[in-house]
């Protein structure tokens, strides 16, 4: 199975391509978001090198979110625009999960955060051996305070990753057993977008380009304004 996939999630682009679970081609890009500018060539640029077109693709893959509104929605949009009119399946992962799964060698608590913005983080909770991977928490929205002693409760060894890394990091110091994260294992990555993407196929979890839909854990700030919350 070849898969396509994307996340532009956070302030990192990524865009991958796989074969039956091996790397063909993957691309990131770190530069804040200029999303709307750059995932497209990205894609465009990897598909040119491995020598396929997008009717090769058998699987179209994004991540879903939580994340930047904008990044999620840009997302779903380009995946959906590559999808059209092939009859090809998508899915849409967890950010999160896709997170967990750049660190499937730790053996200890996997714990992906992204900044939400409003002193919140976006954040779930993993435990792996070293090669399986067990969901804790789902997918939420936890002060960075509240997540350092929860993970303290734990009293395991933890790893962080993901944009929030230096928030977390800094409320939990002292607290808690931190397995070192490199600088190459902080950010979100296409290839685990796809793998997760891949074993949700399998699973029979999958949907056309037409229901592909982004994951949302709270309004956006316009949502919010229109409500009455300026905050």
């Amino acid at each position: 199975m070849t898969v396509l996939a994307l996340d532009s999630t956070e302030k990192t682009a990524s865009a991958a391509l796989t074969a039956n679970g091996r790397l063909i081609a993957e691309v990131t890009l770190n530069t804040g978001n200029t999303h709307s500018e750059h995932l497209l060539p990205m894609i465009d640029g990897i598909m040119k090198c491995s020598g396929l077109g997008y009717d090769d693709i058998d699987l179209f893959a994004f991540s879903a979110g939580p994340g930047s509104f904008t990044g999620v929605r840009i997302g779903a949009a380009t995946v959906k625009g590559l999808a059209f009119g092939r009859n090809k399946p998508c899915v849409g992962v967890s950010a999160l999960e896709a997170m967990a799964y750049s660190l499937p060698f730790v053996s200890g608590i996997i714990c992906p955060v992204m900044d939400a913005r409003r002193s919140q983080l976006y954040n779930a909770l993993f435990r792996s051996d070293g090669q399986n991977i067990v969901r804790l928490t789902e997918d939420r929205t936890i002060p960075a305070d509240v997540l350092a002693d929860e993970l303290s409760a734990l009293g395991e060894k933890t790893a962080f990753i993901g944009g929030g890394y230096d928030i977390i990091a800094k409320a939990a110091d002292g607290k808690i057993d931190v397995i070192n994260t490199s600088e190459a294992l902080k950010y979100e990555s296409a290839l685990s977008v796809a793998i997760l993407a891949e074993k949700q196929y399998n699973e029979g979890n999958y949907v056309s380009d037409v229901d592909l839909r982004p994951i949302y854990l709270r309004p956006s700030q316009a949502e919010r304004m229109k409500n009455g919350d300026n905050s």
